[in-house]
């Protein structure tokens, strides 16, 4: 967890990085440290965040942002989830900063922390259903309760447009119906074309197994649709 002191500097960092981003009338000073600190790697402005330089942690999310909030809405279907996710991740980078290694990739590094607490979410859900799911039939057993029929939907044919939507909704609930195990290796894959080394490296799984998960997932996803195909 954070100190009240590390969160403040996060916060501040974090508004830092907007200003990086949507401000338009800088003055030259920071022009000049916003072009230094790009020219930076991954690893060099995770050492810079080490000791307290904020724009070099600006950096690390400008950089990232945008992709782990992408992945994990796509691992979720849920986007305001997945922002609350994607700053969860900053957190945890710049709370652990000292204790990062340089032998692999910061982008493994980061996506293997995404990737944890999408699925620990995904579980947590699970487990919420389970709950409302008995507390349902419970509550279905009275025989004094009520059902509501659902009539047929009358209206006109979709256009394409619409049907266009339908496929793309349909895909992401396809992919939501997958087993965690099965969905980050598929989109990381075909999604965020990760390669099957980097994926082995983020799950922590032998590139075999990795291959096989994804190709169990097309298939699965093939089967769910059909209709669209």
């Amino acid at each position: 967890m954070l100190t009240g002191k590390a969160r403040l500097s996060l916060m501040s960092a974090i508004s830092y990085t907007d200003d990086l981003i949507f401000s338009v009338n800088m003055a030259e000073a920071s022009a000049q440290v916003c072009e230094a600190v790009g020219a930076m790697t991954d690893h060099r402005l995770l050492e810079a965040t080490r000791t307290g330089d904020e724009a070099a942690f600006a950096e690390l999310m400008r950089r990232y942002r945008n992709q782990i909030t992408n992945y994990v809405y796509r691992m979720t279907n849920d986007y305001d989830l997945a922002v609350d996710l994607a700053q969860e991740t900053f957190m945890r980078v710049y709370a652990a900063a000292d204790r990062y290694r340089t032998s692999f990739a910061f982008s493994t590094y980061i996506y293997r922390i995404a990737t944890n607490l999408a699925i620990s979410e995904l579980r947590r859900r699970k487990r919420r259903r389970l709950v409302s799911l008995t507390s349902f039939f419970r509550e279905r057993e009275s025989p004094s309760e009520s059902y509501e029929l659902e009539m047929p939907d009358a209206g006109p044919l979709q256009d394409a447009t619409y049907v266009e939507d339908e496929r793309r909704a349909a895909v992401a609930r396809a992919i939501a119906t997958l087993p965690e195990k099965y969905r980050a290796p598929l989109v990381l894959r075909d999604v965020e074309e990760r390669s099957y080394e980097e994926i082995a490296l983020i799950l922590q799984l032998n590139e075999g197994t990795v291959k096989s998960r994804i190709n169990r997932a097309r298939t699965f996803l093939r089967d769910k649709l059909q209709a669209y195909l």
